[in-house]
């Protein structure tokens, strides 16, 4: 499964960036070893229900750590029997475009 997932603390710095929020949970997803991809919007990580929902929770966690309340938005792609579609999506688009 694919899941896009944005978290955020609902207050921010000085400066009003989330930024160090937000690197905390992306930090989470790293170190979880699971594929994953980070983008403006969303962090997408790609593995089995349980494990992808895992990371989603302690992610979240590590920004309600630092605020009193937090906002997470979350799409998942479930499609049992396929892996690697962090990138085959991607490919799939960019070949009908060349």
């Amino acid at each position: 499964m694919l899941v896009a997932f944005s978290v955020a603390p609902t207050t921010a710095d000085e400066s009003g960036s989330v930024a160090e929020a937000v690197a905390a949970a992306v930090r989470i997803v790293k170190e979880s070893g699971l594929p994953w991809e980070l983008t403006s919007m969303f962090t997408t990580i790609e593995g089995e229900w349980d494990e992808v929902m895992d990371v989603v929770k302690r992610a979240t966690e590590a920004v309600a750590a630092v605020s009193p309340r937090v906002s997470l938005v979350l799409k998942a792609d479930i499609r049992p029997g396929h892996t690697g579609q962090l990138t085959a999506k991607v490919e799939r688009v960019a070949r009908l475009l060349d």
